[in-house]
């Protein structure tokens, strides 16, 4: 394993706050700077965004370009946000974005005012995009893949694109790669290596225990008693809660039965319009 450059180490204090790399950060984090491939397990909270965008934080000071491949709009709203407020020069390129947003956007990345570009995976299929990375030649320095268990996993049936990624390696040929992941059994971390054609790849496992977590059941005689639950569980809870939900009906049921008890509650799913999908997350984070 390489070390962690200096000028990260810098980049993780003046930039991010931190005085020093969670356990299993340092060792991804050293060997995608030095160019090396690496497949990353890492439990959700261990720190996966930081492995690539420490590097590309430094990797922007030189010029090149960081492309974060992830599945969802909000997660990548989230990121987007946050780098922005520290100074990063960071974009996302969604379904969600208006035209005129979307031009924009590939205007920057050409002149080099996006430095962290998060896309979805469909979007390699864009013609405009595609040209806009043909113009910005080998400045593209990082390809990190977020939910990377989706190439092998659920790529036939989720999202098709992610099966596709390793093309878009091929063709890029980016200098480096990270793949990462809070779940994958050996079989997934071995078809992610072979489809993204990984040679000589760095394979990280940290486990996915969290002492944090605690699992329970509760049993419910029916979609009323369920609302009732989910309310009495709400109510013994501090803080922030997230109710899950099989359908957007059902979120919109759980939704109005917290409101009429007293919850300041928010809806968020795929049947919102833009407006109102943005005012919930920002309301929420």
């Amino acid at each position: 394993m390489s070390a962690v450059p200096e000028a990260a180490l810098v980049a993780l204090r003046e930039i991010f706050g931190f005085d020093e790399l969670r356990p299993g950060q340092a060792e991804v984090i050293a060997d995608v700077m030095s160019g090396t491939p690496v497949v990353g397990v890492m439990p959700t909270g261990a720190g996966k965004s930081l492995c690539y965008q420490l590097p590309a934080v430094v990797l922007g000071e030189h010029d090149q370009i960081t492309l974060v491949v992830s599945p969802l709009i909000a997660l990548m709203k989230d990121q987007v946000d946050v780098l922005r407020k520290r100074g990063v020069a960071a974009a996302q390129l969604t379904s969600a974005s208006s035209s005129e947003e979307q031009w924009q956007t590939l205007d920057d990345l050409r002149a080099g005012r996006v430095r962290i570009l998060y896309i979805a995976p469909e979007r390699f299929r864009s013609n405009r995009f595609m040209e806009a990375l043909s113009e910005i030649g080998d400045r593209v320095g990082l390809i990190a893949i977020d939910e990377a268990h989706c190439i092998s996993e659920w790529g036939h049936d989720f999202r098709p694109d992610y099966r596709r990624l390793g093309d878009v390696v091929r063709s890029l040929r980016p200098p480096r790669v990270v793949a990462l992941t809070a779940t994958a059994t050996p079989e997934v971390r071995t078809d992610i290596i072979e489809q993204l054609d990984l040679e000589n790849a760095s394979l990280y496992v940290r486990g996915f225990a969290r002492p944090s977590l605690r699992f329970a059941v509760h049993h419910s005689g029916g979609a009323r008693d369920k609302c009732k639950r989910i309310s009495a569980l709400v109510s013994e809870c501090d803080g922030v809660v997230l109710v899950y939900a099989a359908t957007r009906k059902n979120a919109e049921a759980y939704a109005a039965h917290l409101g009429e008890n007293g919850v300041r509650v928010r809806v968020y799913h795929a049947g919102l319009g833009d407006i109102e999908r943005h005012r919930a997350q920002d309301e929420f984070m």
